[in-house]
């Protein structure tokens, strides 16, 4: 072959291919200058920190079935209507009211030298869905317990007894919602664990691992095999107190008192808005977060956090002019904290009129510095849209896993649609993670910022390309 048609050759096959280069260098340009003319509207003149100081002060703490939850309701029309919604409705769904019923008081009393008697007061919160022990409350000897195998093994010591279950976060788990994993099983099943043996209380230590003596709620769950048992969670600093106690072998009783009931279900509502889609109006990208939360503080990163996203990513969107060719529905979910009705009965909504979600992205770990996005895809389909990080990265998000989405987009999986969540640093959410730490103090705005820009970056890509790769 001659030097001249070698080279000839070359440039001939050479071209499609540098051709081909050019066109995704451009497409990624293109779309670097847009999600940065989105950062600049959310950083510059966002809503995202001024509708979450609005929640959260002037409604504050949003228990499903309470009146603040219905304050929080008309609050969410509101906002999504001035973020430029074109449809704003409510979807009707049952939820389970219950109610703290008042101050929730316990203390503990050691007995040393056979003579002298010392009480220490101990800070708790009743378990959401937990019954009361009335107003008389309950006096019992405490028993230590540090797993369910202890438990087992000592289940004959059970009877009479209220139940301390001192299990601590492992701190090992740097992604402290592994942490959150392996120690919550204490609060959502232990009462009635207890219970099988005969116990007639229940103490758990909170599922966090601050510095503070904040206790944390959280829902629990009743197994209608055995007896229903007043429950609540122990600051930190107090359950070590308790479980030194309980160590030295001492004679311990505790005396707990919450007011706590569960009232009939009543009628709460999903908050939906919407921007029609310009190509695929049949077709959704679901953005949500869930406007209910426990009642100690104002449910400022739980998930108040969560809500705003949503709805500046739908507000920026708007502002800049996008046309969005798939419809955008922002979905503040109902009940997610202690039933989950709100995912649910909007997942069996969807499924009842054969709606196609491409997408149904949730934020539901705070305002703290988004790190990453989970999806609900295999590692092969996950690999072709990870060359989106590098549009990601100036805004925070250095990785994709395929570890599934949030609590309420979670039902969506089973009719076989994709589902995602925003992963933001987690080293600080279980200090204030149903606390009455979880104010608007604690959530920086511009961290919160970042987590909108970084969602509405995505829903961006996941708009223009579906799953797959950017040309």
């Amino acid at each position: 072959m001659s030097r001249l048609l070698l080279i000839s050759c070359l440039v001939l096959f050479s071209a499609p291919a540098f051709s081909q280069n050019n066109v995704s260098l451009n497409a990624s340009l293109k779309d670097s200058l847009f999600i940065r003319k989105l950062a600049d509207e959310i950083l510059v003149d966002g809503h995202a920190y001024s509708n979450l100081q609005n929640l959260t002060k002037t409604i504050g703490g949003r228990l499903s079935g309470s009146p603040q939850f219905y304050q929080a309701e008309v609050w969410a029309q509101q906002a999504l209507h001035d973020a430029g919604a074109e449809k704003v409705y409510l979807q009707a769904c049952m939820v389970p009211h219950w109610i703290r019923g008042g101050a929730d008081t316990a203390a503990f009393t050691t007995l040393e030298n056979k003579t002298l008697l010392r009480t220490r007061s101990l800070d708790i919160l009743a378990l959401g869905n937990s019954k009361g022990t009335g107003p008389q409350g309950i006096t019992a000897p405490a028993l230590l317990i540090h797993s369910f195998d202890e438990l087992q093994r000592r289940k004959s010591d059970v009877k009479g007894k209220i139940v301390f279950y001192d299990y601590p976060f492992n701190e090992r788990y740097v992604e402290t919602f592994r942490a959150y994993s392996d120690a919550v099983p204490y609060r959502v099943t232990g009462p009635s664990n207890a219970a099988r043996y005969g116990a007639v209380g229940v103490l758990v230590r909170s599922m966090s691992s601050s510095t503070d003596n904040n206790p944390h709620t959280g829902a629990m769950n009743y197994n209608d095999s055995f007896p229903q048992i007043p429950a609540a969670a122990v600051g930190l600093k107090d359950a070590d107190s308790l479980a030194a106690a309980l160590g030295k072998n001492a004679q311990v009783s505790v005396y707990l008192r919450t007011m706590a009931q569960m009232l009939p279900d009543t009628l709460a509502h999903n908050v939906i808005g919407e921007l029609r889609g310009s190509v695929f109006p049949d077709q959704v990208i679901l953005i949500g977060g869930h406007l209910d939360s426990w009642d100690p503080a104002e449910g400022a990163q739980d998930d108040g956090a969560g809500c705003v996203h949503a709805i500046e990513v739908l507000r920026v969107l708007k502002a800049v002019g996008y046309k969005p060719r798939h419809t955008i529905r922002v979905v503040l979910f109902a009940n997610e904290e202690n039933g989950g009705r709100g995912g649910k009965k909007y997942a069996e909504e969807v499924g009842a009129k054969k709606e196609k979600q491409l997408f149904a992205l949730e934020s539901d770990a705070g305002g703290f510095t988004p790190r990453c996005f989970s999806f609900s895809l295999p590692e092969a389909k996950l690999a072709a849209i990870r060359p989106w990080i590098r549009l990601l990265q100036p805004y925070g998000v250095y990785e994709f896993t395929s570890r599934g989405g949030g609590a309420d987009v979670t039902p969506l999986v089973a009719q076989g649609f994709t589902v995602g969540e925003l992963v933001p640093d987690s080293q600080r959410y279980f200090d204030y993670h149903h606390s009455r730490a979880d104010v608007l103090e604690k959530v920086n705005k511009r961290e919160l910022e970042l987590g909108a820009v970084s969602m509405a970056a995505l829903v961006y890509l996941v708009d223009k390309y579906g799953f797959t790769p950017s040309p």
